[in-house]
């Protein structure tokens, strides 16, 4: 099947496209049923949702290529690391929508697993409680001795294994391909009106329907707008943030050469991350975990090591956490610390033992927060509706969010 806009093609059913983005070429139409502001991933899967509702979609996207935190992550979807409720249901049902694209169209995702691997008998308890409760949520995971961890990572170092806990069923992507690949399928497939390079300057709502402003004195028209990325919030609704509990977060990751000698299978997190992830906090013995055990160091910098070996070979290690309110978001700058750098590779060290630990690069990445909530909601008209600070989070819960959202939007 050829689409407007692009060379696109069904090969045995699975659908095909030999670019990552399609610029949709045949005039816009005077107006749609949605424009999406932000094509980060919490935008590109409201999109998706309410393309398949039937919806006419328009998605701006300020930048040529989305490039904030989407694109600057470990690609780690874990369920597993949600509070149980809410947020652990939408990050079960991301993934049912991962796997549900992957068949039709390779959007970068992977079936390899997660696996949290203790580094004290405390830690370990925590996560055979853990278990417990989750195969009461019938979330199959299980729990690996020493050994049977170091058959599935031989890079770990038995002298911090504890043992550890697998979630088998969980999906890791490529940051750097997912998004691209998900907006050229929600075009070929679905028939998504995508505009990047396409900053939004003002949102205009009446009770007839909503006017999104552009650059150039574009104007786009629909019944309903979302707003989904930070800096467009701060753009178009700066009295709103003004007033919100909004912080911009500030991590910084760090990648090694390709080793193609190493097999690091999956997500792989550590001690320091269930003492983090909120899952665990339900766990009766999570409060028996001492914060003394842990280097005030790392605790001051909110330090936890996750490992993840993209396609190339290559293991992203990570990361650390800097704070500051929006208002005062200009503290935050976009340097790496070697310090911080070395905090983490320090820890890195004590968990792996690899052949090679020299680093090809390092960057950081921001993402906005709640202090007070999952996810910041706000309608400043019936027709208009911000959602942002979704947190570290997105990869993980955004799909499951953005399902649940759409069908409450659109009834």
């Amino acid at each position: 099947m050829r689409l407007p806009g692009g060379n696109t093609r069904y090969v045995y059913g699975r659908l095909s496209l030999r670019s990552e983005t399609i610029i949709t070429k045949l005039p816009m139409p005077a107006s749609y049923d949605l424009i999406i502001v932000g094509a980060g991933a919490l935008g590109a899967f409201h999109a998706y949702f309410a393309l398949r509702r039937g919806q006419r979609v328009l998605l701006l996207e300020r930048d040529g290529r989305p490039r904030q935190a989407t694109v600057r992550n470990f690609g780690q979807l874990v369920a597993s690391g949600m509070a149980e409720g809410e947020w652990f249901e939408y990050g079960r049902a991301a993934q049912a929508t991962y796997r549900a694209i992957q068949a039709e169209y390779d959007i970068s995702v992977r079936a390899t697993g997660s696996l949290y691997v203790a580094s004290s008998a405390a830690e370990l308890q925590v996560l055979a409680e853990k278990q417990a409760r989750y195969a009461a949520l019938d979330y199959p995971s299980q729990l690996l001795n020493p050994e049977e961890c170091r058959r599935r990572l031989p890079a770990l170092r038995a002298d911090y294994c504890a043992g550890g806990l697998l979630f088998a069923q969980e999906l890791t992507v490529e940051p750097d391909q997912l998004i691209h690949r998900l907006l050229a399928y929600c075009q070929a497939r679905w028939g998504l009106a995508y505009r990047p390079a396409t900053p939004a300057l003002g949102v205009e709502a009446t009770a007839d329907g909503c006017v999104v402003a552009g650059a150039g004195g574009a104007r786009y028209r629909a019944g309903r707008v979302l707003v989904c990325g930070g800096h467009d919030v701060r753009t178009l609704f700066p009295e709103v943030l003004a007033q919100s509990d909004l912080q911009l977060v500030k991590l910084q990751m760090l990648a090694t050469a390709p080793l193609p000698q190493v097999r690091l299978p999956g997500a792989v997190l550590t001690g320091l991350s269930i003492r983090r992830y909120p899952a665990f906090r339900a766990c009766p013995s999570f409060a028996e975990l001492r914060a003394e055990d842990v280097d005030p160091a790392l605790r001051q910098w909110g330090i936890h090591l996750l490992f993840k070996q993209a396609v190339d070979g290559s293991i992203i290690i990570g990361d650390t956490h800097e704070y500051a309110d929006l208002g005062a978001a200009d503290a935050l700058d976009f340097n790496n610390s070697t310090e911080l750098n070395q905090l983490v590779l320090g820890e890195a060290r004590r968990i792996l033992d690899l052949p090679d630990w020299r680093m090809q690069r390092t960057w950081n990445g921001f993402y906005t927060q709640s202090k007070s909530a999952e996810i910041f909601q706000h309608a400043p008209h019936p027709r208009v509706r911000i959602l942002t600070g979704i947190g570290g989070k997105g990869m993980t819960t955004a799909a499951g969010f953005a399902e649940r959202h759409v069908a409450e939007l659109l009834g």
